[in-house]
């Protein structure tokens, strides 16, 4: 990646006066917590200056929420508000399944008495916010010595599994939400019809979201356990009664604690470079692939062996294409919520 920050992103109202040193408040909402962020806008960028965190279900509306963080900060003057939501987002409103409430940016308004409120779906704010970010934030995975500037692709797999893109005008590049993560999950070998067959019994209709994300992951240990046979060492069972599956089972295979450990995570790598390798042709993303999110930055050592970028790049007739792909993991945690902050500040006036 280049010293400076590559992304142009299409920001239309960038230079607009009416959009220079403003207070607008940004929201990342996910299941348990919900992250918040006070910025000013100044020299065309966002900048934060104060955060808090609250526990989601612990609030009736977003509303609720937005306006007590304006209240614990005494803020005022509060020209905008933007909300990243885990769920698709059409014609400002929004009904995420993880969330207790639905959203409508015209109640938002109402409630809080903001005049500008802007819901964007969480992935495509994700997008916007490697736009934020310098060189230090991100890992090269993969670097490629035929770069070919084009759309970019963006795969997050947390607590659901985020799919996103960044379309190449020839001068800019325009972020995108998509629901890719709910598409159907496809085997390819026969242990792994043996898997699809067993997460059937389970969701009927199995996407990649049951298998790249924090249940994903559980569902792969499981099948190693209950239907594999693999063992399950009592520390693990400790650890999982805990509720610290995720990060034992990461952790286990970094130190090789257990066979099962080792397994599960690289049969998940291994369907995360199978995803990532659709995604990427599906967006002809010769500008890159980009894997965010808690899960990922984890997996860094798994990331950087040969087991991924060797069955990213398997394909029937597209591995000249996907060789030249340049592979980032992004380490920065705050693009979702910089990424609603720099789309609310300057997609408009």
């Amino acid at each position: 990646m280049d010293s400076k920050n590559k992304f142009k992103l299409y920001l239309p109202a960038l230079h607009a006066d009416g959009n220079g040193g403003i207070s607008l408040i940004a929201a990342d909402i996910r299941r348990e917590m919900t992250y918040f962020a006070l910025y000013n806008t100044e020299h065309n960028k966002v900048n934060i200056q104060k955060e808090a965190t609250y526990t989601t279900k612990d609030f009736a509306s977003f509303s609720d929420m937005a306006n007590r963080f304006i209240a614990d900060h005494s803020l005022s003057s509060i020209a905008k508000i933007a909300v990243a939501v885990p769920g698709p987002v059409i014609a400002g409103k929004s009904e995420p399944q993880r969330l207790p409430w639905k959203l409508d940016a015209e109640e938002i308004k109402r409630q809080t008495n903001v005049n500008k409120v802007y819901l964007i779906n969480d992935l495509e704010a994700s997008a916007y916010g490697l736009g934020n970010d310098d060189e230090s934030c991100f890992l090269t995975i993969h670097n490629s010595d035929d770069f070919v500037p084009g759309n970019v692709a963006v795969l997050a797999p947390g607590a659901g599994l985020g799919e996103a893109g960044l379309f190449w005008d020839g001068e800019c590049l325009r972020p995108f939400a998509t629901e890719g993560g709910h598409c159907e999950f496809s085997p390819r070998t026969s242990d792994e019809v043996e898997f699809y067959q067993f997460l059937q019994k389970i969701y009927g209709i199995v996407t990649w979201e049951s298998v790249l994300s924090t249940s994903g992951l559980f569902n792969i240990y499981r099948f190693l356990r209950d239907v594999k046979q693999q063992k399950q060492p009592e520390w693990l069972t400790k650890e999982i009664e805990a509720g610290n599956f995720t990060e034992a089972i990461i952790n286990g295979a970094l130190e090789k604690r257990d066979r099962i450990c080792n397994m599960t995570i690289d049969t998940f790598i291994i369907f995360l470079a199978r995803e990532a390798n659709s995604l990427v042709l599906k967006l002809k993303a010769t500008g890159g692939l980009f894997l965010t999110g808690d899960i990922p930055v984890m997996l860094q050592k798994f990331l950087n062996n040969d087991k991924f970028y060797k069955n990213f790049i398997v394909s029937d007739k597209m591995e000249v294409v996907l060789k030249d792909i340049p592979i980032y993991l992004v380490k920065d945690q705050k693009t979702i919520i910089n990424g609603a902050a720099l789309y609310a500040a300057f997609y408009e006036e």
